[in-house]
């Protein structure tokens, strides 16, 4: 890396491709259609183009081992070999079949594990590892998982290889590894009396030996991700810390880092990151544009400062005049060998090419960019920074106009929605009756089994389904056949509910793309995408809605499909919504007002929605909020205020029904030990959570809390094609009896099935209701 000018970096790139290639690649794989050979040859030639791109855009500093099949951390847990033994992996390479085990579970054993028993064979297979967020994003990374004594080996060289591949086609590249630290503390270990911190010894030769390797072939810089810096850390990760780079700098005293932080300020931590011997800081800039400040006063002399002031997260244009008046005196302060421009983060966060979306609005589009032209607007920066403003007017003006527009548009500003949220008052988030005399009524009303049966919404959106919507999309199927269709789909997925002896239904939802998308479509102030596509994790791709406005609800967009399927079962059937917190930070959010008015405007559009249906007649309402505690801040000083106004949302939403309507909601992927007062506060009268990778033990949260309102802790995972055994689930809700009351239990899967196939799902419902009937039989 060049140090006689300005170097623009990109810390990171999308890689599932511009028309999600690396999905088609994987789940061809995955179903048998293809062979481990084409799979690495598409990821090869995905890595060339997004090194090629990167090129062309301007970009000087360019990332290698930024790709990933799955996901960086368990590259990581790859790499170092913290590989489980219930995967039989003992040494050397690992294979793909032991890693897309350990991301996705597996029906058979492994050819590692079977090698290790000398022999092929098939068996019970094996789950995957536990999956949650990856801090405050939508991004999901599999659970480093360790064990006292962990070992540690070099048994991947995916970093060298991926450097070697961008050396053989001409790009000079600065390779990504997740700094040991942050790795470690997003570990966790069955036994709990071990602090991952205490395996930093052993794992750190592991990191020297792969720094070693890169700086053999030519390697000059290496950036190392600690992320962790943006969060409270207490001594011993401080310690940790000095000890890591220590370690590297007397190592490889000529390699140079690029110590990465992002999702936030370093805060408290500034003076442990000064002080580690590294010849970059990056420092996320949108998040916390104030600490650039407090860096400038005690940054040595010498040490690069990346300047993360693109937002990798979001898809707003920036204003690059704006931007250029804040970066033009710290780059003649330091000068320009000191300053590199960079993304707050990865543009992992952001979908690939803008120039795809044709169909936007003329004035919405001039107001977004994508990862394409993010890296376009840092180059620009970069050239204004090294040439002067005049070498690059005609895109200032054009970005400084294009801010000035979206200020003022009547398309952003509504002001109806300002007068009815100027109307909001606390007692629009309570309910008439507390949970012992809700509980009692709905009791009386639904007369529900002991441990009663349902699902969390959606059923699988086969083949049919999705070629069905994109022929309505298209115009090929006309309204009137293909709400046949659907409805046809609907009848059999409630026959079939009803066949196998589930207690509560759902419709199955195969009206709707996406949980989110669904009701942003029906909603002012949202709009959407054709090719916006962002990783979730894996080959999971998510299409965000754009919320760009003030939001309200023209009309009702779920009424008259609850009533159809509703109309064929005398059981109860769900009324099914998307909360609004969920809504909110599964979008691309509007960065002018505060998140906080942004969901509350959402919450009275659900509201409305809720009335309608229990007008219709529904008698149970699930209003997920998969997403809450995902939007959780960092730092634990700010937790307070998101927690209080994304709970008044959830109420608004959930509060005007009477205390016989059952309000349920579903949570993803959550510690809730830090957040249980929050969810008590929500007061929903049924909870739905993922539990089965965690063992139940999520569910300690909710006992020592002395949780009364009802949960539905999930009994196998949806995210792996496993179809669990009868005595598995019985097992876990034995483990959940221990904890919770049994009036207090019902008995779900983790999440909806929306991504599994009928053949997956249709064998795991079956064992899950005659688990619940093994169950009945013991209470």
């Amino acid at each position: 890396m060049s140090t006689s000018s300005l170097s623009v970096a990109s810390l990171g790139t999308p890689r599932i491709g511009p028309r999600r290639e690396l999905k088609m690649a994987l789940e061809a794989y995955w179903s048998g259609k293809s062979d481990e050979k084409s799979l690495i040859e598409a990821a090869r030639s995905l890595r060339a183009e997004n090194w090629a791109r990167q090129k062309s855009l301007g970009i000087s500093v360019i990332p290698s081992n930024d790709f990933s099949f799955y996901d960086q951390v368990l590259d990581t847990s790859v790499m170092v070999g913290a590989i489980p033994e219930i995967y039989g992996w003992k040494s050397g390479p690992v294979s793909l079949a032991t890693y897309f085990a350990m991301a996705r579970g597996s029906e058979t054993k492994t050819s590692d594990q079977a090698c290790a028993h000398g022999h092929h064979e098939h068996g019970h297979g094996m789950p995957a590892q536990e999956m949650t967020k990856w801090f405050d994003t939508n991004y999901h990374y599999m659970v480093p998982e360790f064990a006292k004594g962990q070992p540690f080996v070099l048994s991947s060289l995916k970093p060298i290889d991926e450097y070697r591949e961008a050396r053989a086609l001409g790009y000079q590249t600065r390779p990504v590894l997740i700094g040991p630290v942050t790795y470690l503390k997003l570990g966790k270990s069955k036994d709990t009396s071990l602090d991952p911190l205490s395996l930093l010894p052993s794992l750190l030769p592991v990191y020297v030996e792969v720094l070693r390797r890169l700086a053999a072939e030519g390697a000059e810089w290496v950036q190392l991700d600690e992320p962790c810096l943006a969060l409270d850390l207490d001594p011993a990760a401080r310690d940790a810390l000095r000890q890591a780079y220590a370690a590297f700098s007397e190592a490889l005293p000529a390699l140079k880092i690029m110590l990465t932080t992002y999702f936030g300020g370093l805060g408290d931590n500034l003076n442990t990151a000064m002080s580690l011997p590294v010849a970059g800081l990056h420092l996320d800039l949108v998040r916390s544009p104030n600490q650039l400040s407090d860096v400038l006063k005690k940054a040595p002399k010498g040490l690069v400062l990346s300047l993360g002031v693109i937002d990798g997260r979001n898809i707003w244009r920036a204003n690059l005049a704006g931007l250029l008046d804040r970066l033009e005196p710290v780059v003649k302060k330091r000068g320009a060998d000191q300053i590199q421009i960079a993304p707050s983060c990865s543009l992992l966060h952001v979908p690939v090419d803008l120039d795809q979306e044709t169909d936007l609005d003329s004035d919405l589009r001039t107001w977004l960019a994508f990862s394409v032209q993010k890296m376009a607007e840092l180059a620009t920066l970069g050239k204004a920074l090294a040439g002067g403003r005049d070498s690059v007017s005609d895109i200032l003006t054009a970005s400084a106009s294009a801010a000035a527009a979206r200020r003022t548009s009547p398309k952003v500003h509504d002001a109806a929605v300002a007068k009815r949220m100027a109307t909001v008052t606390t007692a629009m988030g309570r309910r008439t009756g507390d949970f012992a005399e809700r509980a009692k009524a709905q009791r009386e009303r639904f007369k529900l089994p002991v441990f009663p049966t349902t699902t969390i919404g959606s059923f699988p959106q086969t083949p049919e389904v999705r070629k069905a919507r994109a022929a309505h999309t298209k115009g090929t199927l006309g309204d009137a056949e293909y709400r046949t269709f659907l409805y046809e789909e609907t009848a059999r997925a409630v026959r079939w509910q009803e066949e196998i002896g589930l207690d509560v239904l759902v419709h199955g939802e195969f009206e709707r793309n996406d949980m989110v998308q669904y009701f942003g479509e029906q909603l002012s102030g949202f709009a959407f995408t054709n090719h916006g596509w962002v990783q979730s994790y894996g080959s999971r791709c998510v299409r965000p809605p754009v919320l760009f406005g003030d939001v309200s609800r023209p009309r009702p967009m779920t009424v008259e499909w609850w009533q159809y399927a509703q109309s064929l079962t005398t059981k109860p059937m769900k009324g099914m919504l998307t909360g609004p917190v969920t809504i909110l930070n599964w979008s691309f959010v509007r960065d002018d007002i505060p998140r906080s008015a942004s969901c509350r405007q959402i919450a009275l559009a659900i509201r409305d929605e809720v009335a309608d249906l229990e007008r219709a007649g529904a008698k149970m309402i699930q209003i997920d909020e998969a997403a809450l505690r995902e939007g959780l801040p960092l730092r634990r000083a700010e937790w307070n205020d998101y927690l209080n106004w994304a709970v008044m949302s959830f109420r608004i939403c959930a509060s005007s029904v009477s205390n016989e309507t059952q309000i349920h909601t579903h949570m993803c992927y959550s510690e809730f030990n830090d957040i249980i007062d929050a969810i008590g506060a929500m007061d929903a009268d049924v909870i739905s959570i993922e539990t089965s990778r965690s063992k139940m033990e999520l569910l300690d949260a909710f006992r020592t809390y002395k949780y009364p309102n009802e949960i539905g802790p999930g009994v196998y995972d949806i995210h792996s094609p496993r179809v669990p055994e009868i005595g598995e689930m019985t097992d876990l809700l034995r483990l959940a009896r221990l904890r919770l009351a049994d009036e207090q239990l019902w008995i779900n899967p983790d999440c909806g099935l929306k991504t599994r196939k009928w053949q997956e799902v249709k064998p795991a419902l079956v064992n899950m209701v005659a688990a619940a009937r093994e169950l009945r039989a013991l209470a």
